[in-house]
């Protein structure tokens, strides 16, 4: 980075730390002029495009995940922080997908996993709404596979 006073590209940051914008703000120093001042960095995310069941677009929304987490978990003991991570991985998961437009479908499955390792009755609540439950049927193929899989060892216990 060059400074701003002098022009010569010989800096060093002095102090880094996030903001509650999630920018890094930076104290940097001209090692010239020995002038300060601060930057700060965003982020700057890929626009992803969700492709809906019916075949509509939907921007992407990450309050609608959080919202769907935050229902799912309700009075389930969970932290918000913990709820916000969680968050944080469907997201970095959709980002890894490297695509600009992303099907609806893969989207929900992201959140079931995560659910699933989280919380299993909040994993059951939203499958149920996830997948449009009709009857109780499938609520008890739903919980008999989690049950399987708990039993089968591939899921892994996380409490809040």
């Amino acid at each position: 980075m060059k400074c701003p006073y002098c022009l010569k590209d010989k800096t060093k940051v002095l102090e880094s730390r996030r903001t509650p914008d999630n920018e890094i703000r930076r104290r940097r120093e001209c090692l010239t002029c020995q002038k300060r001042w601060t930057t700060y960095e965003k982020i700057v995310k890929t626009e992803i495009t969700i492709i809906k069941r019916d075949g509509t677009y939907e921007a992407y929304n990450r309050d609608k995940i959080l919202k769907g987490l935050q229902l799912a978990l309700e009075k389930r003991g969970i932290s918000n922080e913990r709820i916000e991570r969680a968050v944080d991985k469907v997201e970095s998961k959709l980002l890894a997908l490297n695509k600009t437009e992303i099907k609806s479908r893969i989207v929900g499955e992201f959140v079931m996993d995560g659910l699933k390792s989280m919380d299993e009755v909040a994993y059951v609540r939203f499958a149920s709404v996830y997948q449009k439950f009709k009857d109780p049927t499938q609520f008890l193929k739903t919980i008999t596979e989690l049950k399987r899989g708990i039993k089968n060892g591939t899921k892994v216990a996380a409490k809040a």
